[in-house]
């Protein structure tokens, strides 16, 4: 039994003030994983105290354990960077590394597309009805969305990425509304920013797309339509390869829905790209 099918089931036993608690973590599961237990007790109008009293009547030593409990349920959990690398280290020497890591990738694309092939139609068309469509991936989810701008933008004007240069996210983040669709990026341990850009884009009325590797992670949560990748790695950091064939493979089936004037549009960049010298031209033969 789940966490949340625990509170369920007590709920009825439980005093006003703790049901309170109850219903705030069942609306916000996420919060749970990605907050602290002051934030949490600000947004359900709680104590720690009271947050503390909650868990214990659950069963818990306290609040760590039971947010440990909605970590384990939502499969965030996992061995630390260092540990993994620790026994990276114990192989020094072995034959065989990189062929495992190129072994590990083929099953993450084909996990991957199992996963999420036959939601490509649906993504499509959430964002080709966007007004504007937003991108954001943090930290080692940020080459996912700059490449699904950078292509996307070759064909269309209105994509814009979310990446909090120069202390502007909060500026970023007020441009996205209502009509408009945001694309975003992370996985486990997830990207603080990353789920604050979600929760403003929901606040604005936007639509969500998730890339992410849980169906149960913060971001899918709070989207109305969700691309699973696989990060599986032999190496001591989470992959992020499927996640970018991912954002290419969306990137393509859009360029294929758009019509004859995609074709315009993209010769168009790049004969800009050439004549502005962004472009190295091409060696002549002798």
């Amino acid at each position: 039994m789940t966490i949340q099918e625990q509170i369920r089931r007590r709920f009825a036993e439980l005093s006003p003030a703790l049901q309170q608690v109850a219903r705030h973590l069942l609306d916000h599961p996420a919060e749970v994983v990605t907050s602290s237990m002051r934030h949490i007790g600000v947004q359900s109008g709680s104590t720690p105290a009271t947050l503390v009293r909650f868990a214990q009547h659950l069963g818990f030593a306290g609040w760590p354990q039971l947010k440990a409990a909605f970590v384990a349920d939502m499969g965030l959990g996992g061995d630390a960077y260092g540990a993994r690398a620790q026994q990276l280290v114990g192989r020094a020497g072995q034959e065989g590394l990189a062929e495992e890591m190129f072994a590990v990738q083929r099953r993450n694309l084909q996990a991957t597309q199992h996963q999420s092939a036959s939601r490509l139609e649906k993504v499509c068309a959430l964002l080709e009805q966007a007004s504007a469509v937003h991108a954001a991936g943090f930290r080692a989810c940020f080459p996912i969305a700059f490449a699904f701008v950078y292509q996307y933008r070759l064909f269309r004007a209105s994509v814009h990425l979310v990446d909090g240069q120069g202390g502007l996210l909060e500026m970023q983040q007020r441009a996205m509304v209502r009509g408009d669709a945001l694309l975003v990026a992370s996985f486990a341990p997830y990207s603080r920013e990353a789920l604050q850009v979600a929760q403003a884009a929901q606040a604005a009325g936007c639509r969500i797309v998730a890339l992410t590797d849980s169906a149960a992670s913060p971001l899918a949560l709070l989207a109305q339509e969700t691309l699973l990748f696989t990060i599986a790695s032999p190496s001591f950091f989470p992959s992020v390869a499927a996640g970018l064939a991912l954002a290419e493979a969306l990137v393509e089936l859009l360029a294929s829905r758009a019509g004859k004037a995609v074709v315009r549009r993209i010769g168009d960049a790049e004969r800009q790209l050439l004549e502005s010298g962004a472009y190295l031209p091409a060696p002549r033969g002798d």
